[in-house]
Formats: structure tokens, C-alpha cells, sequence
């Protein structure tokens, strides 16, 4: 996290794009943060919220829109991830097939010999 920089991010917020620039940094989804900001409005921490909302909004720049093609998204990552281990899997289930197979124990019991 230490190469990542706080940005807020109007597109993808509702009122200023604080929340999202939250949930962007910490790689968390945005309606968890927004969650998070109403439960504390809710539970006594009201004013200090707001002014932590809009200290922030005021302080933090806008997502250039270069950063925001250049990177990849955890969904992105993932997805990468399942088609990498899908490629992987036919070699697998060839294995599986062959040690399983009456070939591999034929073969198995004539090395023991």
C-alpha cells in the first residue's frame, strides 16, 4: 500500500468521492465504507464524520484518469488468476486419468518385479 496514494474519486461517488477513493485505496468495495460512514453517523460520532468527510473532500486530489486505466482491480487480478488455473487443469486431469487408469498399475507392478 505504501506505492498507493490516496485519491478521492467523484465518478464513482455520491457526493464528493471520498468513500470511493476510501474503498480504492484500501481495496475494500465502496458500499462497505459508505456503511461504515452512515453506522458512525448513527452511533454518536456525527460531527466528527462530517468534518472528517469534508476535511477530506477538500484535501484529497481527484483520481487522474491515467492511474485509474494503469491499474488493475483485485476482479481483474482474480480473473487472471482462474484462467491461469484453468489452463493448468487438462494437464491435471490427464494425470488423474493415467494414475488412475489399469495402464499406470500394469506398469507399476512390472517395475516392482
Amino acid at each position: 500500500m505504501s506505492s498507493r496514494k490516496l485519491y478521492r474519486i467523484p465518478a464513482r461517488g455520491k457526493v464528493k468521492g471520498v468513500c470511493a477513493g476510501i474503498a480504492d485505496y484500501l481495496d475494500i468495495p465502496v458500499r462497505l465504507v459508505r456503511v461504515i460512514v452512515v453506522l458512525s453517523m448513527i452511533f454518536g460520532l456525527f460531527m466528527l464524520t462530517l468534518i472528517a468527510y469534508f476535511l477530506l473532500a477538500f484535501v484529497l486530489d481527484e483520481k487522474p484518469q491515467s492511474a485509474e486505466e494503469n491499474a488493475p482491480t483485485a476482479h481483474m487480478l482474480l480473473d487472471q488468476l482462474e484462467a491461469e488455473l484453468r489452463g493448468g487443469e487438462p494437464g491435471v486431469r490427464d494425470i488423474e486419468r493415467y494414475v488412475t487408469s489399469e495402464t499406470f498399475s500394469v506398469r507399476s507392478r512390472f517395475r516392482q518385479l
